[in-house]
């Protein structure tokens, strides 16, 4: 697995996890949904994205987007 893969799969795993949330307990949750999306969009501008420098500490090999 490289860095964009593990990047995607946390991203999506934290989105669907909040949508059950906010469906099961409060709406609230779907601010985690929108934080999540922010930062996505964000990374395509800026190219940094917290996951991935975590990712990297683990030494998880960057993919193409985020060398």
């Amino acid at each position: 697995m490289n860095l964009d893969k593990a990047v995607f799969r946390i991203a999506g795993i934290i989105i669907l996890i909040s949508v059950l949330l906010a469906a099961v307990h409060t709406k609230y949750w779907l601010i985690l949904t929108a934080f999540v999306a922010v930062n996505m969009l964000q990374a395509t501008y800026t190219a940094f994205c917290p996951s991935a420098k975590v990712f990297k500490l683990f030494g998880i090999k960057p993919g193409r987007i985020f060398d």
